[in-house]
This record gives structure tokens, sequence and C-alpha cells, in this order.
């Protein structure tokens, strides 16, 4: 059975595609089969692995409003070990749509079921925000990722998020845990960097990964071409930190 892990922050521009992406791909580098499942009406991870994001015909849009659309019919191949569920700008109505359906908030997890068996690990790439599509997100996950960016502005909402997981505990999924917190975009030479890591660790005191996200101009070229940094610059210092980070993800566990 898969481990879903839901990649999640409200705040915009923390890294969280790129983050879901790169960690995919090095652990389908390693043996592991992944799905990536993209909720961003953005569709960032979808035309990140090279899909033409307005001219994909069925999406999880689909997936979610339509019980006729099987998960199945939908899913796209990067290559052999590495799938994605895409999105397309349908789904920017999906929160919409999904107010008159019964149990929305479960409609994810519920379609998931489907492929679970299929995977080792099933990524989701959350919208920057907290509606219905990150709960989605949050109800049909087991574990939580969060990207924290290494700015000033970095901490802002972050005890809002954790109030939405707490409540989603509460109310939808008591199975849900956060796995870490990933410092991304950090930056040695630059004191903040280290003032926004003492602060995470008051919030996430055994929670953070080892493994930090640099500011590298291959993490934010790669999207541009299409392809995870594991194909557009195997050997950068971005590359190479997601490769620690899967390999951590692999060692970690929740339970």
């Amino acid at each position: 059975m898969a481990r879903i892990i839901a990649i999640v922050n409200q705040k915009g521009g923390v890294g969280k595609t790129t983050t879901t992406i790169n960690l995919a791909a090095w652990l389908a580098e390693f043996g592991k089969k992944v799905l990536i499942v993209d909720v961003d009406p953005q569709g960032n991870a979808s035309s990140g692995l090279g899909l033409d994001y307005k001219n994909i015909n069925k999406s999880i849009y689909d997936v979610l409003v339509d019980s006729n659309t099987r998960i199945t019919e939908v899913i796209k191949s990067y290559q052999p070990n590495l799938h994605i569920l895409p999105a397309n700008p349908d789904l920017a109505g999906a929160s919409i749509d999904l107010v008159e359906h019964d149990s929305r908030e479960f409609k994810l997890q519920e379609n998931l079921q489907e492929v679970i068996d299929l995977y080792d690990f099933i990524l989701i790439d959350n919208p920057p925000s907290l509606g219905l599509l990150t709960i989605n997100g949050l109800v049909a996950a087991r574990e939580i990722l969060i990207p924290v960016q290494c700015e000033y502005y970095a901490l802002e909402g972050l005890s809002q998020l954790l109030n939405t997981i707490e409540l989603i505990q509460k109310h939808l999924q008591p199975d849900l845990k956060v796995l870490g917190a990933l410092m991304t975009m950090y930056d040695s030479r630059n004191k903040l960097s280290s003032d926004v890591f003492n602060e995470l660790y008051k919030h996430f005191p055994a929670k953070i990964f080892r493994s930090v996200i640099p500011r590298n101009v291959r993490v934010a070229e790669s999207p541009s071409h299409g392809m995870p940094l594991k194909d557009y610059a195997a050997n950068s210092v971005g590359s190479n930190a997601y490769k620690r980070l899967a390999q951590e993800v692999i060692l970690t566990t929740t339970s």
C-alpha cells in the first residue's frame, strides 16, 4: 500500500511543486513506483513534467466531479516508475462543483483507493490555499510534508495551517500526521536563513528534515524545460539536495 504524502503550505512560492516533482523523481530513481497527484488549478506539477496543461482533455477535475471517470483513465506516465494524475484549467471550478456532492471532502481519498496498491508513494501537490481542494488532499493523505521558504514572511500563516491540520485530524482524518518541515531556498550566507530555522524548530522540534534545499539557479530553470532536476541537471547542488531528501523520506516514517 502506498505512502500518501501531501505537500502543503497555504503560502505561495515556497517550493511545493518543485519539491513534489523532484522528490518524486528521485524516489522513482531509487526504484519506487510513484504517482504525483496535481490538485493545484495552476497545473504546475503537470507542466513541470512536460504536459501541455491547457490541452489535457481529462484531468483530476473529471475524477473528482464525474463518477463515470475512473482514475486509471486519467493517469499519465512520465517514466516507467513515475506517473502523474494531471490538472487542467477546469480544476479552477472544482471547489464550486464539489459543493453539492455528498462527502465532498473525501472525493480524492475515495478515488485513490483504486490505485493505492499500485504505488509505493503517492505525492499530492496542493494549491496555495486552505480551500476544498487542499482539504481533499489532506484527507486523502496520511503524512504531510511542509516546505518552508527561508524568508522573512516564511512562518506567516503557519499557525493557521497547523490549526487546519488539527481540525482535519479531529473531524475527518485521524491518521494524518506531520512527516516533517522542509527548508527551501536556503542561503547559508544569509543570517535570515538561520533565524527562520530557529523559529521553525519551535513549531517542529523533532520534525525538520536534515536535507535542506538551497537557492540554486538550476532549481528555477528546470520547470521551463518540463523535467525534474534529476533529468535536467543531475549533478547540480539542487538535484543532490532532493536526492538526499528522497533518501531521508524513504527512511523516515510517522508511525
